[in-house]
């Protein structure tokens, strides 16, 4: 399993994020970064929390489920908990949703602005384990730099769909 440099990820996505005020053209830089960074991976995107569903946002790999309530899956219980899951083997997760049949493992980290969950960062991999202790740390620290770039620009995520 190669390693990331995360420090270098923070650093590409803080010179993107310098200027745009754009949510969307933002956090689909954000999505595209994070894909071509992090390897062994089949599936990363952003869900938006809408009322009581996650819907889909900018995302690199095979087209994906559109909505995901609150509560169900990895992405949904993430979102109510407000805690990142890392799952070594997304089939062994009760209530498991599956929009690519080729996910074996899946990182998924909340998005939290002024103390409410406003989305998530959902990352799969075809491999079992592929997320380590030190990819969520990772992952969770480009979350907060995502969120505190859309909340400089005071749009965290109200304009985005």
């Amino acid at each position: 399993m190669m390693s990331v440099d995360y420090e270098m990820l923070a650093r590409q996505f803080d010179a993107l994020a310098d200027g745009d005020e754009h949510p969307l053209a933002l956090s689909a830089n954000f999505v595209a970064l994070l894909y071509a960074g992090i390897p062994e991976i089949n599936w990363l995107g952003l869900y938006i929390l809408r009322g009581a569903e996650l819907v889909l946002g900018p995302f690199q790999g095979l087209p994906a489920c559109s909505r995901i309530p609150v509560g169900q899956g990895v992405c949904g219980t993430a979102i109510e908990t407000k805690q990142t899951l890392r799952v070594a083997d997304v089939h062994e997760f009760a209530g498991h949703i599956a929009c690519d049949p080729l996910s074996k493992s899946e990182l998924v980290v909340p998005l939290v602005s002024a103390g409410q969950a406003i989305g998530v960062l959902d990352i799969d991999s075809p491999m079992e384990a592929r997320f380590t202790a030190a990819d969520q740390a990772g992952a969770e620290k480009l979350c907060e730099r995502l969120v505190a770039a859309l909340e400089k620009n005071q749009q965290p995520m109200k304009e985005f769909i």
